[in-house]
Formats: structure tokens, sequence, C-alpha cells
């Protein structure tokens, strides 16, 4: 497709910093989409603050923050051809997904829905009647799962399934022999109650007993975090936790290259990149069962699954990867060939077809 048909895109989403799931997705499809002779207008929507002490007054900031940003959705609507709008949850979708829609529709552009939302279930059960008229605005409404594909599916929805991506570039092993037998367990989701990462460090004090050298890194940061350090404390495991912070896209991609296993203990998920970059990383997975995961990976074949809130479960499954490293380098050996479904490569035609179809008029659900 030449340069002079591809429709300019006027691509809505948060950026980082903070880095997460879907500002990682966003900025890396912005970049991977220019690559290919896109012409993007991203409109950021957790732009800093002007002027910045803004921040620091709640109610006050959200006014600041949202008319800008109203501003930006009307100025870049006049310059481009359709929307993307990379949507979520909760006070996100209101504040964030609605004015866009709503911009989009009084300019004439269509709409793409790119959803990402893992709560979708509960949110729409609240929200729903608020939800709807958006959502039937928009030409076409794009999922990553399976799993989010069902939740739009119970409430009428024909949605598509275009997956996240995963930089394989960035997110690779590098095969060295290990300098000792120190085992490192790694947990990468932000510091929330939704990601229980509490749960992951009681495995984790269960595992230190049977292997008293094992070191357990913790990159994310978040408001649990005070009281997840207490809890390290209380279990006398201080000496082998660390605490990183929330770390840069590099960084993050460093310290997957020196971890043996990844737990990801959340209580609600829908695709966590995280699992993603794991598996890229050849790091071997153990998740909570919940949401989007199954859809995500295999139970014993590309990661262990467990029940939520099942530290005891939890340890057990990292034993038995500590234990059979047979069983753990097979698992790891299907995690890799399985992600190269999540390259650019593989994403990039599927993208190309949803915006060639939104701009010649395709219709939602329509293939």
């Amino acid at each position: 497709m030449g340069n002079e048909n591809k429709p300019r895109i006027g691509l809505i989403g948060p950026l980082p910093p903070p880095y997460g799931g879907m500002a990682n997705q966003a900025l890396q499809l912005s970049r991977l989409l220019e690559s290919e002779g896109y012409t993007i207008h991203f409109v950021q929507v957790n732009a800093p603050y002007s002027p910045a002490w803004v921040g620091g007054i709640k109610g006050v900031r959200a006014v600041m923050r949202m008319f800008p940003y109203l501003w930006r959705l009307w100025v870049t609507a006049g310059k481009v051809d359709l929307f993307h709008i990379m949507a979520n949850s909760g006070w996100s979708w209101h504040l964030f997904a609605t004015p866009a829609v709503w911009i989009a529709a009084l300019r004439d552009k269509p709409v793409i829905i790119n959803y990402h939302g893992g709560e979708a279930g509960g949110f729409f059960q609240r929200s729903y009647r608020w939800v709807k008229p958006s959502l039937n605005k928009s030409r076409l409404i794009v999922v990553p799962s399976g799993f989010l594909q069902q939740m739009f599916t119970v409430y009428g929805h024909a949605t598509r399934i275009i997956p996240n991506i995963i930089d394989l570039e960035k997110f690779y092993s590098i095969k060295k022999e290990k300098k000792s037998d120190q085992v490192h367990i790694i947990v990468t989701r932000n510091l929330e109650a939704i990601y229980d990462v509490a749960t992951a460090i009681r495995a984790f004090a269960l595992i230190n007993k049977e292997y008293p050298d094992a070191k357990l890194s913790i990159a994310g940061e978040g408001p649990e975090k005070q009281a997840l350090e207490i809890l390290v404390e209380q279990l006398k495991i201080g000496k082998a936790v660390t605490f990183t912070g929330r770390l840069a896209n590099e960084q993050m991609a460093e310290l997957y290259r020196t971890a043996d296993i990844m737990i990801n203990p959340s209580l609600a998920d829908n695709m966590p990149i995280s699992i993603l970059e794991a598996l890229a990383s050849e790091v071997a997975v153990v998740s909570t069962n919940v949401g989007g995961i199954p859809y995500l990976v295999e139970h014993e074949k590309t990661a262990l699954l467990v029940e939520p809130g099942a530290h005891e479960t939890m340890a057990e499954a990292i034993c038995q990867l500590l234990g059979d490293d047979e069983k753990s380098q097979q698992m790891v050996k299907s995690g890799l060939e399985q992600v190269k479904e999540y390259s650019w490569q593989s994403v990039c035609e599927r993208w190309m077809q949803a915006y060639h179809g939104v701009q010649n008029g395709l219709q939602k659900g329509k293939s």
C-alpha cells in the first residue's frame, strides 16, 4: 500500500512515564506505524500538567488537564482521516475515550476503539448504559484477546482481535552459563491491590526455605509498596527481596535476562505484556489463571497456572520448575515459539487492514 493511500491516524492514548502496558503499547505502535509510512498525530491522555504545581491539587488538576486535551482532540480531528482510541475501563474510559469518540463524531471522522481493560466485565456491569452510546459510534472495536472478545459479545458488540505487540529486538535471551546456582525470581507488575504482589511474596518466602540463596526482584511502583515492604520484613526475607522501583523498558529487558522464573500473581487481567516479555526472554512463567491469561498461555505447555491468592500452590508450581529442568526448558522453548505471534511482523498487516477498511467505510464486525 503506497503512502498516498495510507490514512492519517489520530492515535489517542497514554505515553510513558509511567511505564505500563497500555502506555508502552501506544508508544511502540506509534513508532512502528511511522516506520511503515503512516502519518501519526498522537494525542497524549496523560500529558504533564501545566503549570506543574497543578498536579498536586485534586479536582483542579483534572480540569486543567481536560480542557487542553479536548482542544488537542478537536484540532487533531481536523488533520487526520480516522481516530484510533486506546481505551481502558473505569474513569479512564469516561474522561478520555468518551470525549475522543464524540469529538470524532462531531467532525465526521471514523473511530477505531482499541479496548484493553482487563476489568471489562465489572466495568460493563456497572456502567454499560453510559458506555454503550460511545461504542455504537465506533466504526470498529479492536481487542487484543479472545477473553475481551467474549466480554463484548455478551453485550452484543462484534469485535476484531489484533493482539498486543512484543518487541523481540528488545526482549530476548542471552544464552550463557550461569555463574552460580542462585535462583532469581521476578515480579514485574505495579504495586496495586489488583496485582496481588503480596501472594507472590508469601510464595517466595516458602521458596526461600528450600532455596536459601534465592532472590526476588519486584519491579514496579504503586500504593501498596509500604504494606508490601512491611510484609517482607514480617516474613524475615528482607535480605533476599529487592524493590527495584519502576523500570524503563530497556532496564526491564535487562532484568528479564537475569531471571529464572517470572510470577504473575494478578487477581484480574486481560493480556499482560509482562508475560509476553518473559516468554520472549526465555523466562519460565507461573501465573494466576484469571481473565485472559488462559487465552495467552497454556497450562503445562507454556506456563504453569494457579488459582489467585493461593501462595502455597504458587510456591509448589515454582518448586516444580526449579526441580525439573527438562520440563522448565521445554516450557520456555514452547513459549518462545508462541510469542512470535505477537511480533510486529505478525501484527502489522492486521492493523493495516483495519485502517484501510475503516477508511473505506467498513462496518463493525466485518473482516
